[in-house]
């Protein structure tokens, strides 16, 4: 099931409609770090050169290079550090077109079912401003057991593991199903989902892939969420519309 709802995701990652998502969450990440490395230099030069000159009126002028050269390393280490923002920029961004990449793969791969209700625009940052939190405070508890050999990355796997895979399988049923009902699906399958948020871990490891994270997810989500559904209801998934 889990990996039958992973393959579906996959091979809808490199099509049109996917593509356009993507390359929309993509350009308007990438102005939003623009935005930060204009707004993070220019408090900088507004608060922080004009006090360090006052410190240091009378340097002489060779002393300028060490100035040049503080800020060019001060430059490459915020290059840096947005880097790293790049794939939790995205999936913030990703989070408020979920429910595009949901319609796409419940349209496509679903025809015959009704389609899900879309989440409020309230909601949707909602989800994805929790998303980003769960995220940041479960990998800085999996920081703290860095230091415990072989730990590390079970941590990693295990912390993303369950909130990944919470996170976008309620998501997945939210859109059919009460915020309540949601809940209590993915409690009574917290074992495939756990295993279903695995694979998202993974896929969220590997740099430059881990942007595809959101929609792969999302799609993965959909899936699952269908499989399970049919199986509570004793529907034969074909008959629920999966187009194989």
């Amino acid at each position: 099931m889990i990996l039958e709802a992973a393959s579906a995701a996959a091979s809808r990652l490199l099509t049109a409609e996917f593509r356009a998502v993507f390359f929309k969450t993509l350009g308007l990440t990438v102005l939003a770090l623009i935005g930060l490395w204009f707004g993070i230099t220019s408090l900088f030069e507004a608060f922080a050169l004009p006090p360090l000159q006052e410190m240091l009126p009378d340097l002489p002028a060779w002393a300028g290079w060490i100035g040049l050269l503080a800020a060019v390393f001060a430059g490459l280490a915020l290059a840096l550090g947005l880097g790293l923002l790049i794939a939790p920029v995205t999936a913030i961004i990703a989070g408020f077109f979920l429910d595009d990449v949901a319609e796409i793969v419940e349209r496509e791969d679903y025809p015959l079912d009704p389609p899900g209700r879309a989440l409020s625009m309230t909601t949707a940052a909602f989800v994805s401003v929790k998303f980003l939190c769960l995220v940041i405070v479960g990998n800085l508890f999996a920081l703290l057991l860095l230091l415990i050999p072989g730990v590390n990355i079970a941590a990693f796997f295990i912390v993303n593991g369950y909130l990944l895979g919470r996170e976008f399988f309620e998501f997945a049923a939210m859109r059919f199903r009460t915020e309540a009902e949601a809940k209590a699906l993915r409690r009574r399958h917290a074992g495939t989902v756990f295993i279903a948020g695995l694979l998202i871990a993974a896929v969220l490891s590997v740099p430059i892939v881990n942007l595809l994270t959101p929609l792969f997810a999302a799609a993965m989500m959909v899936h699952l969420h269908k499989m399970v559904s049919a199986r509570e209801d004793g529907v034969p998934l074909a008959m629920a519309g999966y187009q194989r």
